[in-house]
């Protein structure tokens, strides 16, 4: 995440506290879903009035090096539309890009002064970074972007453009952005703002869907309003968002997971009720302190801590694809069953440490009051993000069949909150630069700390 994640621990305060750190129940009985037969072509929720905008697919290209570390895809800002690629983050709300005003960035740049509506709103912040776009940890404030507030029109290449966008042009970054190949990030929240709010307001179900494939896999694509049913296998399961004692809608895509077991077995520490971000931005695992070293003395007592990257661990690249290090996490459908999420034995190893090239990172990084899963988990399943029902969906992805036996379980062997009848259904290569931990996004802060100025 940021340097705000005071703020994301402020926000994970929200979630009733009989949900956090309770000792959870029974271990659930887990039984592999029956894949069924599904018509190609998307799904989207059923709606009373009729739609005026159809489901939209952007493809995705993979920032790769040495392990997946981001997917991107094509945004137009301003009038005329200028393409930019950006992430698509499920774990901010709001839209940044690079702009001409930035002398150093060496990415596509949105050209302000060819825009005819550009709105300049003269409002600069510094943000720093906890957490960057990559593997590794955030150290000294290398993560740090200067932010400038406009309005614009915002859109989707040869289609859909809403007037009068709220967008933060980078007006200045930190080397360690350098090497990025997108021009900036495009949030998509548990809360829709910006341009996924104007799709909505058009008529655009209020949901959207990833299919974040390996490199190897390719084709990786994000369906905003709808799901493609080509894209995965058996039926989708839903969990539900803790609700915002405030009444307010759910501001991070968190689901409350009663336990986490490590190659089938888990211990007291695990076994307990924590809630879990789901961001698209974020390459890896974070967790706390605590939990990443109670999940890694379970895979290997040779996974140690690497003092000079603190918060990551590691251990000898000879030894590190032989371990078993399959890690389940539960959690609870809309119908009350258990299921669990699969991370798979492959993704331990994320690749060697720069100056190092024996020693291989693990995949979890250890960083207190948040634990998020991205792209070590996500690539292996199909995801649904259903604003309106306030839900998360989850299917096995297709062509992703690496070591994931029971990529979706269930505690009774049917699908729990499927989409029907109205339902919206590394190993090797010494890495020069891998950027940071999680996502790149800024999260909710940036909508607080600029929008309302």
């Amino acid at each position: 995440m940021l340097k705000f994640s005071s703020l994301l621990s402020s926000l994970l305060l929200l979630v009733p506290p009989a949900m956090v750190n309770a000792q959870a129940s029974a271990s659930p009985q887990t039984i592999s879903i029956q894949s069924r037969a599904l018509p190609k072509g998307f799904r989207s929720s059923s709606s009373p009035r009729r739609r005026a905008l159809d489901p939209v697919n952007v493809p995705l290209d993979d920032f790769f090096l040495g392990t997946d570390l981001q997917w991107f895809g094509n945004i137009t800002v301003g009038t005329p539309p200028q393409i930019l690629s950006v992430v698509f983050d499920t774990g901010s709300v709001t839209l940044e890009v690079t702009s001409d005003l930035c002398e150093r960035c060496p990415q596509k740049k949105f050209n302000t002064t060819a825009s005819t509506t550009f709105v300049d709103r003269n409002v600069t912040q510094t943000i720093s970074f906890d957490t960057g776009g990559g593997v590794d940890p955030v150290i000294d404030n290398d993560y740090t972007l200067t932010l400038r507030s406009a309005k614009d029109t915002i859109g989707l290449v040869g289609g859909f453009q809403a007037k009068d966008m709220d967008v933060f042009l980078i007006v200045n970054q930190t080397e360690k952005f350098d090497i990025d190949p997108y021009s900036g990030i495009q949030g998509l929240g548990a809360s829709a703002q910006g341009l996924f709010e104007a799709l909505i307001n058009q008529g655009l179900p209020s949901l959207f869907s990833m299919y974040l494939t390996p490199k190897s896999v390719g084709n990786a694509e994000l369906t905003l309003g709808g799901i493609d049913s080509s894209k995965f296998t058996g039926e989708l399961i839903y969990g539900s968002l803790p609700p915002d004692p405030s009444g307010e809608p759910p501001r991070l895509w968190l689901l409350q997971s009663p336990g986490i077991s490590v190659n089938g077995m888990t211990n007291d520490l695990l076994n307990t009720s924590r809630g879990i971000i789901f961001d698209s931005g974020t390459s890896n695992v974070v967790f706390s302190t605590n939990i990443t070293e109670a999940i890694y003395s379970m895979i290997s007592s040779d996974i140690k801590p690497n003092s000079a990257e603190p918060g990551t661990y590691g251990i000898a690249c000879d030894k590190v694809n032989s371990l078993p290090a399959t890690i389940d996490l539960t959690f609870t459908s809309q119908n009350g069953t258990a299921f669990n999420l699969t991370i798979p034995s492959s993704e331990l190893n994320v690749g060697p440490f720069s100056g190092n090239s024996s020693e291989c990172q693990t995949l979890i990084n250890a960083m207190d009051g948040v634990e998020i899963v991205g792209g070590s988990l996500m690539k292996h399943y199909y995801t649904v993000y259903d604003i309106g029902k306030q839900r998360l969906g989850f299917a096995k992805a297709v062509n992703v069949s690496d070591t994931t036996p029971s990529a979706v379980t269930s505690g009774n062997g049917t699908s729990a909150g499927s989409a029907q009848g109205g339902e919206q259904g590394k190993p090797s290569g010494a890495l020069s630069l891998r950027s940071s931990a999680s996502t790149f996004a800024l999260l909710m802060a940036v909508a607080f700390a600029l929008v309302q100025m």
